[in-house]
């Protein structure tokens, strides 16, 4: 029983996985923006090639 509650007062891990957490969750932010920018890309694109005469 000391083991386990010795376990759970160490915090020599914690800044890790604190850091891990933020590396995820800035991972989870920065794919969910690309995928909206990659269709606002493309939407823009389409726009310009229609635009363009001799296509």
């Amino acid at each position: 029983m000391s083991e386990f509650i010795r376990l759970l007062r160490d915090r020599s891990g914690a800044t890790a996985m604190e850091y891990g957490l933020i590396v995820a969750l800035v991972s989870v932010a920065l794919i969910a923006g690309l995928g909206t920018f990659t269709d606002a890309l493309q939407s823009t694109f389409a726009i310009l090639s229609d635009a363009v005469p001799g296509q």
